[in-house]
């Protein structure tokens, strides 16, 4: 008599999760059956999601993941929950890809309120005729990111359209984490004397994204600076739990994150030029472009304001992460003019750093 896995005593589901692990789509690409409900889609799910992102509550197989309240409990008393969506062109590009930077994204819009990761969800949009192979890389580097990250991915939903109707595929996560106690993470807080710190060089995900269209003939070796900020952010609150404002540098760029900062608590912000960590090749490219380093898109970047007295304290720890390893002070806070930024040149002048109009360039997330 054979004996039966653990895993089937104690999961009745195990055989259905076994025939999913097994399951192989046949279609080279994506048709509009794949989005129709019935097992085209179940295949598709099966071979491509739910092999990769397998965990307890996934496994459930239900139309929603629930899980229980009093462990979150035991970790903080404030829920943190984000949504964002990747339309990021092309799907792949140097250092990251589509799948990467949907978990990294969100991972790091929970983390910036200080709130500890937990849940993702994953919603796809896919264009028919999208190759399966195309949509497998990008969950399996989904499911390294999450792994990476500490997060479950633990439910979700696919669509298809037409073909032209989307651009190959979008992406939309929702994430949950928990913020633990006596944390209170807002720009509100910001107050005249404040240091900010970044940490590490501005622009390499826009400029990265700009490079891999392959529509200007420049070559650089740039690669995204997409990767996970939550560990980074535990490093700071441990320094620290008094931080007053954070925030990840995505579309907009520093100088946006700034404008909103200032904006929200009534101060004025300067920066120093000579002290912002910007790339040569980035601030080459730019200049070929008429482009802002400041306003270029980042995916690995965090603002920190912080107490002044805990300014060098926190800057050594960051420095000892990895993630922070290039991290430095590059501007103070004032008390006027409120709600604008100053950028202090390095020839000592003086220019206002506005809030980004337009896009300089889309698409890049």
């Amino acid at each position: 008599m054979n004996t039966p896995p653990p895993n089937s005593i104690q999961n009745p589901l195990f055989k259905n999760i076994e025939q999913i692990r097994q399951a192989k789509v046949r279609d080279t690409h994506i048709t509009l059956a794949h989005g129709s409900g019935g097992k085209a889609m179940r295949d598709l799910i099966d071979d491509i999601f739910i092999s990769n992102f397998d965990n307890p509550i996934l496994s459930q197989l239900e139309d929603q993941a629930s899980f229980n309240l009093a462990p979150l409990l035991q970790q903080g008393d404030r829920l943190a929950f984000t949504t964002d969506s990747y339309v990021v062109d092309p799907l792949f590009f140097p250092g990251s890809d589509i799948g990467e930077l949907a978990v990294n994204g969100t991972v790091n819009d929970l983390a910036v309120s200080g709130a500890k990761p937990l849940y993702l969800t994953c919603s796809v949009i896919l264009e028919e005729g999208l190759p399966v192979e195309t949509l497998r890389r990008v969950a399996a580097s989904m499911k390294v990111a999450a792994k990476k990250a500490g997060v479950q991915i633990i439910t979700g939903d696919t669509k298809v359209v037409h073909r032209g109707a989307a651009d190959k595929l979008f992406i939309n996560t929702a994430g949950i984490g928990i913020i633990p106690r006596g944390v209170n993470i807002s720009a509100h807080n910001i107050k005249p004397g404040d240091a900010v710190i970044i940490n590490g060089e501005i622009g390499n995900h826009g400029t990265a994204i700009l490079i891999a269209r392959g529509e200007l003939a420049l070559e650089t070796n740039i690669e995204s600076d997409c990767q996970p900020l939550h560990s980074l952010v535990e490093t700071l609150l441990h320094v620290c739990p008094q931080v007053h404002a954070m925030r990840d540098a995505t579309r907009g760029g520093l100088a946006t994150v700034l404008n909103e900062f200032a904006l929200s608590s009534n101060v004025g912000i300067r920066l120093y030029e000579e002290s912002i960590p910007v790339r040569e090749e980035v601030n080459g490219v730019c200049e070929i472009l008429g482009l802002d380093p400041l306003y270029l898109a980042n995916e690995g970047k965090l603002v920190v304001v912080v107490p002044k007295e805990n300014a060098d304290n926190i800057l050594s720890a960051m420095k000892l992460h990895p993630a922070g390893k290039d991290a430095c002070i590059i501007g103070e806070v004032i008390p006027s003019p409120p709600g604008i930024v100053l950028l202090k040149t390095v020839f000592g002048a003086e220019r206002i750093v506005d809030m980004l109009v337009g896009d300089q360039l889309p698409r890049i997330c």
